[in-house]
């Protein structure tokens, strides 16, 4: 017989005691597959031991959700990550929430004071900066987190999941390099996240492997929008000894560069060459076809998806960190310097 009246007993309390989920906890109730066996017996224990007993008035069953939480959507990368998240729920009967916290605590609050009315399985962070007491509140509420090209979190806090930016970038370098050029302007993407600085070793890494001195006047800010890429290629082309290639850190700062290149009454590649990092759908179509660096934002949403679900049944990670693998798309945007 159980210790409690069993219609005092609420999923939220059961779930609490065994420290998951209550989306985990319905799922036992509900006699679905997705829950580690341990985590089952857990459950079914407390569920028995408290004398839980399964509410029979018609209510209405919630469905189950992801939290999909971005600092901005304005992005064609933000819908490669919401499609393959996406892919992954719709497969398994979950459905999708996305916002945009815009950098702001306030915006931050209103997001988990919405989140906690809603049947969410866990969380998918891009690149935000996850702070301890958001951190710290999620765990209380025994829910997943999963982290997309993390700012700077510790791994050990939650999964991390990002491409190999070091690698995407030096092969994109090389590639210059391999062309002939010996002077390629670098625009950065924002120097507090990961993948950022990433990029930024791996520029410095291949033309040291070159034996080429890295030129700080070569260097310019970027932000991944396509403003820091046209501002930032409009002062490499100012420059007195200006670069014969430009690597952007991103697909639309390259964009960017197109376009500054075009303002001057010059032409991608015959008077400079051009290289980006994304792949974006829109980039094989833009005149001349861009150069760049594939990473596959879909596979890292989707997994993401599958991270998340797995950590809602009770499962482990294989791993704290994974990063999949980049790929130099080869178009028509660089050529031998003239």
């Amino acid at each position: 017989m159980g210790s409690d009246n069993g219609r005092n007993v609420t999923i939220a309390m059961i779930a609490r005691l065994a420290g998951v989920s209550v989306p985990t906890v319905s799922r036992v109730i509900n006699g679905r597959s997705d829950v580690a066996p341990e985590t089952r017996e857990r459950v079914e224990r407390l569920l028995n031991h408290h004398g839980y007993r399964r509410r029979t008035q018609a209510r209405r069953t919630e469905a189950a959700l992801i939290d999909l939480v971005f600092n901005d959507l304005d992005s064609p990368w933000a819908v490669e990550i919401i499609r393959g998240v996406e892919d992954v729920a719709r497969a398994n009967g979950v459905g999708t929430v996305v916002s945009a916290i815009h950098w702001r605590i306030s915006s931050a609050k209103q997001w988990l004071d919405n989140m906690r009315t809603r049947s969410t399985e866990g969380v998918i962070f891009v690149t935000s900066m996850v702070n301890p007491p958001l951190q710290a509140e999620l765990r209380r509420l025994h829910l997943p987190v999963v982290i997309i090209d993390p700012a700077g979190v510790d791994p050990q806090e939650s999964p991390t999941i990002g491409a190999t930016n070091w690698a995407g970038s030096l092969s994109a370098n090389q590639y210059l390099l391999g062309l002939g050029h010996r002077r390629i302007g670098f625009i950065a993407g924002p120097p507090h996240l990961m993948c950022s600085r990433a990029r930024m070793d791996g520029y410095r890494a291949a033309l040291g492997a070159a034996g080429i001195a890295v030129d700080d006047a070569l260097i310019r800010p970027g932000n991944f929008y396509h403003e820091a890429g046209f501002t930032s290629g409009t002062q490499l082309l100012a420059l007195p000894d200006p670069p014969t290639a430009i690597f952007a850190s991103s697909d639309q700062m390259a964009l960017g560069v197109y376009e500054a290149v075009r303002k001057r009454g010059l032409r991608v590649p015959d008077d400079i060459s051009v290289v980006g990092f994304d792949d974006l759908p829109e980039v094989r179509w833009c005149s001349p076809p861009l150069t760049t660096v594939r990473q596959p934002l879909a596979e890292m949403g989707m997994l993401a998806a599958r991270t998340v679900l797995r950590l809602a049944g009770g499962e482990k990670t294989e791993s704290p960190r994974i990063e999949l693998a980049t790929e130099l798309v080869v178009r028509d945007s660089a050529t031998p310097p003239r």
